[in-house]
């Protein structure tokens, strides 16, 4: 069985490999029970595509190919905090629970900019109840943000 922080180093490659394929460093994985599901990682610039997350690619997924008994027990592991978009299409789909290696905080501290509305309160917002947990690695899933923005 997997835990928390291996899942989440997973989720770290996959930002690692989505900056190595020329895009911003975010992976994500969803697992269901103790089984991953399906992964994905940040396409935006590969696929011109502003709304490539991997969070949202993989919410919608999970809304369309897992039934409410899998959804209940669906956790996505995330490189970094999922942004507002994505947090609402989490708690669109109905995910139980996730959990992410960077705060939004942290993430827009390397970038020198504004933070944006956390996903908790993301979700807070919109009456829902899924379970958020990090930072959890933070130290090492920053790396990768220092090394692509810095």
């Amino acid at each position: 069985m997997n835990t928390d922080e291996e899942y989440i180093r997973d989720a770290i490659g996959l930002a690692r490999e989505a900056a190595s394929d020329g895009n911003t460093p975010f992976g994500s994985l969803l697992v269901v029970g103790d089984t991953v599901v399906r992964r994905s990682k940040n396409t935006t610039m590969t696929e011109n595509d502003i709304t490539a997350h991997p969070e949202l690619k993989l919410a919608r997924w999970a809304a369309r190919e897992l039934d409410p008994d899998d959804l209940a027990n669906c956790t996505m592991y995330t490189s970094t905090e999922p942004c507002e978009m994505c947090a609402t299409a989490i708690h669109y789909a109905g995910l139980n629970r996730v959990v992410y290696s960077v705060s939004g905080e942290a993430l827009a501290d390397v970038q020198e900019e504004a933070s944006g509305i956390s996903c908790r309160d993301v979700i807070r917002r919109k009456g829902g109840t899924t379970e958020i947990d990090g930072p959890v690695l933070e130290t090492e899933g920053i790396r990768i943000h220092e090394e692509f923005y810095k």
